[in-house]
């Protein structure tokens, strides 16, 4: 095993990531189309709704949209992060991603090249999607822009990482849409992406534990703090540690020999190496 082959190999799953998703345009455009009708109409209403005092990284009042930004960033990270783990259950029943998973490199490899081709994708995404909000004025300082791309990479591969792991759980495509529905919603509501936590906890503070421990929550504020030049530590410990997690259960999960795959007598069992 080389470091060639390894390279080879990465950029060949980035390469097939990217041809899909250049060949599917209309995932491109409902990436976009979610965090655009909160931008452009319910952002409206909240305007009015939610005054938003002065917080951290903000340095003056800022409009709901301007608040809400970096929450729809996270959301296409989101939602691409399922969308990506939906295609290893297709993968997995066409049988293309029997074929992967029984080639001689490691198996955490192949899963970490996978997942790092679809982060790729979210943050492609994620920065078309700032470029919009510039027209709704939501404009952050320019060295925001490359300052932030450390965060949408970590977060992105932590959302993906758990889809990775949620995805070994599901043998058949059909289930994960439902998989999907229980995980994404819970996520994004109970998070602070639409509101502050300030506010959530002022309504309730049962939602306010539950979205402070909400590992979606940390990704946004990372996101957020970056956006405008700031540095949270804590959600950066909480986004890096739950990646850690996530992507361990992942590969234990897709192990062969004692992943949820090999004592249900699924692909991976049945490929063995």
């Amino acid at each position: 095993m080389t470091a060639s082959l390894y390279w080879r190999c990465l950029c060949s799953i980035v390469v097939r990531e990217g041809l899909r998703f250049v060949h599917q345009r209309e995932r491109f455009f409902a990436a976009l189309v979610r965090p655009l009708v909160w931008l452009a109409i319910f952002a409206v209403g909240f305007r009015a709704v939610l005054g938003l005092s002065i917080i951290p990284p903000y340095e003056t009042y800022i409009l709901y949209e301007e608040y809400v930004v970096p929450g729809l960033v996270g959301m296409i990270q989101l939602f691409n992060g399922m969308q990506s783990s939906l295609s290893m259950v297709y993968d997995r029943e066409t049988g293309s991603m029997k074929t992967l998973l029984v080639s001689p490199l490691p198996r955490w490899y192949l899963l970490l090249c996978k997942l790092l081709a679809g982060v790729l994708v979210s943050v492609v995404q994620a920065y078309v999607f700032l470029a919009v909000a510039w027209f709704w004025d939501v404009r952050p300082p320019p060295l925001g822009y490359l300052a932030v791309f450390p965060a949408l990479l970590l977060g992105g591969l932590m959302l993906g990482a758990l889809g990775l792991l949620l995805s070994s759980f599901v043998r058949q495509l059909e289930n994960f849409a439902g998989v999907m529905n229980f995980v994404i919603f819970p996520m994004f509501f109970a998070s602070t992406a639409l509101y502050p936590l300030w506010r959530i906890r002022e309504g309730s503070p049962t939602l306010a534990r539950v979205a402070e421990a909400n590992p979606f929550t940390h990704a946004v504020e990372l996101i957020r703090f970056a956006l405008y030049l700031g540095f949270d530590r804590t959600a950066l410990l909480a986004v890096a540690g739950s990646l850690l997690l996530f992507l361990g259960g992942a590969i234990l999960a897709y192990d062969p020999g004692r992943g949820f795959w090999a004592r249900r007598g699924g692909p991976a069992g049945q490929g063995g190496a």
